[in-house]
């Protein structure tokens, strides 16, 4: 197997594309294992992520890895939001927390 492209997947577009993969075939144990772990862990449907990520990005630009780890934690308050972003090269200005905690609040 050749990898072509990496690409961040959040946890709802990793389930939906785990649970196709289910229904075309034979998956292995460590993808069953997976699609198991994010059918117990996974808060929201993939177009309510989609719609969060828009809705975020209209706010802020940010890369995709923590946008994504947005979108699985959840962050319920700015500590926790501020830790996400500890990785980027940038902080966050008090209004822009404020607003991504509302987006994130709404889609709960």
């Amino acid at each position: 197997m050749k990898i072509i492209e990496i690409e961040p997947v959040s946890m709802p577009e990793a389930k939906s594309i785990m649970a196709k993969r289910e229904k075309v075939g034979e998956m292995n144990y460590e993808q069953k294992l997976a699609l198991e772990h994010l059918k117990c862990f996974t808060r929201l449907t993939p177009s309510d992520a989609k719609k969060m990520t828009e809705e975020i990005t209209n706010i802020i630009k940010m890369s995709p890895e923590t946008l994504v780890q947005i979108i699985n934690i959840l962050p319920k308050n700015a500590d926790e939001l501020r830790m996400i972003f500890a990785r980027e090269k940038f902080s966050l200005q008090e209004e822009e927390v404020k607003k991504i905690l509302e987006i994130v609040a709404k889609f709960k």
